[in-house]
């Protein structure tokens, strides 16, 4: 069975985008191993740090090795990629082999998508940014990405409402994620 690593790039208890990639992992039920990347102890990347790398640093990367694919779950700040998603691409899109700075990372050509949700048309614009870092750190893009509103409720309630359309859309972007794999 497949491995599909979700990265939630909110660390905020029940986030939005955390219950937006449990209704992802239902859509992958039977189909692939999920697992959650636990990265909130991976430091600002600095390369004085880089060798040896920190054991946070390192675990992630097994983590990511160890899977087919990676989809991330994407909150939009101030209409771009939130800093720890980005620090963890930082350091994970390093060469894993130094000597070797264009050598294979832990996310060299790994299959990814990508899902978000926002405000607005704030998906849109992050995906633009995710769209154009994803093939540039040499990953696989499978660009079939969802963008979900939030509910004016879920600001007080803390429950994400997720609109059928849209678990459609999911439900196709687990599909198409899949398809990739095979």
């Amino acid at each position: 069975m497949s491995k599909v690593l979700f990265i939630i790039g909110s660390l905020r208890q029940g986030s939005f985008n955390h219950q937006l990639a449990a209704q992802a992992e239902k859509a992958l039920a039977g189909t692939a191993e999920v697992s959650y990347l636990d990265y909130k102890d991976v430091p600002f990347f600095n390369q004085d740090l880089e060798v040896p790398a920190p054991a946070a640093v390192a675990k992630v990367r097994e983590e990511i090795l160890a899977a087919d694919a990676i989809w991330i779950f994407s909150p939009v700040y101030n209409w771009a990629i939130p800093g720890v998603v980005k620090n963890l691409l930082d350091w994970t899109s390093r060469a894993l082999d130094l000597s070797d700075p264009t050598g294979p990372s832990a996310l060299n050509a790994k299959l990814v998508t990508v899902s978000s949700v926002a405000n607005g048309t704030s998906p849109d614009e992050v995906f633009k940014h995710y769209r154009s870092l994803l093939p540039f750190i040499r990953m696989n893009v499978v660009d079939q990405f969802t963008g979900v509103g939030i509910n004016p409720e879920a600001w007080g309630t803390g429950q994400l409402t997720i609109a059928e359309d849209k678990l459609d859309e999911l439900s196709a972007q687990a599909d198409a994620l899949l398809a990739a794999m095979n």
